[in-house]
């Protein structure tokens, strides 16, 4: 019952949004507006988001409506650790990483999310997996698509960022509270670099 709810609140937002964006009838706009301040209200009810918060992030997406795009990237040191971040916002573990900007690819985003986090200049050498998430979980109102990067090591020295309270090289076994689903995506990259990667 909660996924249809979520699958149902996503498809009136995603009429709303597109029509909002593409119509020509201020008629059209009207009913597409109180579709849009509709899910905005559900949504807020269901998340416990601030309905301020959430139409400000709805009407920044304005367009048609697809999932939004994130990236992480897993990069380990000489002796096998992993390079996690104490994130400033919910105080829990996670892989430097976000959203990719309009106008970006993944790999310029994931390149930018370090050295934007971490101050370390890093090439993304493959992808490891895609994951995606939907409408409601972690308490997101958006559907989206998380690439997975395996990252080199190029350049710099660790400093932290507005966004992180310590960043470090971890055994990610001494991580017990990930950010969202961190955890599932650092499982995935240590499984992928000890099956054999470009980068072992």
């Amino acid at each position: 019952m909660k996924k249809n709810y979520i699958d149902l609140l996503e498809n009136i937002y995603a009429l709303a949004q597109t029509g909002i964006r593409y119509t020509k009838s201020p008629f059209d706009m009207e009913r597409y507006q109180k579709l849009l301040d509709i899910a905005t209200q559900e949504y807020s009810e269901f998340t416990g988001l601030e309905t301020e918060v959430l139409k400000e992030r709805f009407n920044k997406d304005l367009g048609y409506a697809t999932p939004k795009v994130g990236v992480n990237g897993i990069l380990f040191d000489e002796h096998g650790r992993l390079l996690v971040e104490h994130r400033s916002d919910d105080f829990l573990w996670g892989l430097p990483g976000g959203w990719v900007d309009v106008g970006e690819d993944p790999e310029t985003a994931i390149k930018r999310e370090f050295w934007e986090e971490a101050r370390l200049v890093v090439e993304p050498v493959e992808i490891i997996k895609f994951f995606a998430l939907q409408a409601g979980q972690f308490e997101q109102p958006h559907s989206s698509v998380v690439v997975l990067y395996l990252c080199k090591y190029i350049s710099g020295n660790i400093e932290t960022s507005i966004e992180s309270l310590e960043i470090k090289f971890v055994d990610p076994a001494e991580i017990t509270s990930w950010h969202k689903n961190h955890g599932l995506y650092a499982d995935a990259g240590i499984a992928h670099f000890h099956n054999g990667s470009k980068q072992a």
